[in-house]
């Protein structure tokens, strides 16, 4: 019986989802990096943990709750530039392009997320 490789990240990163933003959703790390957070928000949107989302959203702009069109799916993830968000820095900023498929039709949204340490943790603000 041939063995079944682990199942790549969804953040883009060459390593398996358990290893990479796995370890970060069961809360077995956090997030070192805002690009590393951005990419572990991708991943949780694509695998549907919502309890990863709202964990690494800043309080003050959290939503309520989070929910997912089943006919929605993320495929892949471009970081397009980043400032700050470093091990140095208090505030970051990530520039994406994150690409999806909506009930066939494939497409990609764009934005320029803002994150700051919050009790020395990475988390998301919001948009700029």
């Amino acid at each position: 019986m041939p063995r079944r490789e682990p199942a790549a990240c969804p953040c883009g990163l060459p390593a398996s989802y358990q290893d990479c933003c796995g370890r970060l959703h069961r809360g077995e790390g956090t997030a070192s990096t805002a690009e590393q957070l951005m990419r572990s928000r991708f991943s949780a949107f694509g695998v549907g943990d919502k309890a990863y989302l709202l964990r690494t959203w800043h309080p003050a702009d959290r939503p309520p709750h989070i929910g997912f069109d089943k006919g929605l799916r993320w495929t892949h993830l471009e970081i397009l530039d980043s400032t700050g968000g470093t091990a140095f820095h208090t505030e970051g900023t990530v520039r994406f392009r994150a690409h999806y498929v909506d009930h066939g039709r494939p497409g990609h949204m764009e934005e320029n997320s803002h994150f700051t340490r919050l009790n020395g943790h990475w988390v998301y603000t919001g948009a700029v």
